[in-house]
């Protein structure tokens, strides 16, 4: 009873909420939310943004070659061109489609050495405030993490005389630990989440329940 009684105040604030984010957002006074409204006004009308199936196809022909004509687009997903051109530009203008842009093979202009970086940046000594991105051309990618490491980093390097150099620069801001790729077996997934096939829900856990 008293389980139902919660689930059924919670879907109260739930829609409440929903009424006072959705009136702010029409009045054009989001800045009268706190952060943590704010915040859950983000999530809201992310999750809320529709694609159909139609926005899904263009998806998938884009991811597999962002060069297509508009023409050859419309003709694989029955649109018109002036069509698929509306539908491209949609998503694009809702932050579905961020960019384009050339896959290049780092072996191949001479960085065939590929390495994964954890970092632990001391205090006063934070990678992302402290350098820029010019000062490590190296690297392809940064990420912020939880746990005992902050950062971590997909570096391309020519050698492993290059990684060591490397290393002793970026050692500069904390402790790091370094991963050398050996193959890369998976890469470049397409994103493909119209219907997925699989349980989004976490197991129960029946000997813990009150």
């Amino acid at each position: 009873m008293q389980q139902a009684e919660n689930a059924s105040a919670l879907s109260f604030l739930y829609r409440s909420m929903r009424v006072t984010l959705f009136e702010c957002r029409k009045k054009g006074k989001l800045d009268i939310l706190s952060p943590n409204e704010r915040r859950y006004f983000s999530i809201t009308f992310h999750s809320e943004s529709f694609l159909d199936s139609t926005d899904w196809q263009i998806l998938r022909e884009l991811q597999q070659d962002a060069r297509l004509s508009y023409n050859e687009l419309g003709r694989r997903v029955n649109l018109s061109a002036p069509a698929a051109a509306e539908r491209v530009r949609k998503l694009e203008e809702k932050g579905v489609i961020t960019g384009y842009s050339a896959q290049i093979d780092p072996a191949k202009v001479g960085l065939p050495l590929l390495a994964f970086i954890q970092l632990h940046c001391n205090p006063g000594k934070c990678l992302l405030k402290t350098s820029s991105v010019e000062k490590y051309p190296e690297v392809l990618e940064i990420h912020k993490l939880s746990g005992a490491h902050c950062t971590l980093l997909k570096v391309a390097v020519s050698s492993m005389e290059h990684l060591e150099a490397f290393n002793e620069r970026l050692g500069s801001h904390g402790p790091l630990i370094s991963n050398i790729v050996t193959s890369s077996p998976f890469t470049s997934r397409m994103i493909d989440w119209e219907d997925p096939d699989v349980n989004l829900d976490p197991p129960a856990n029946p000997g813990w329940s009150e």
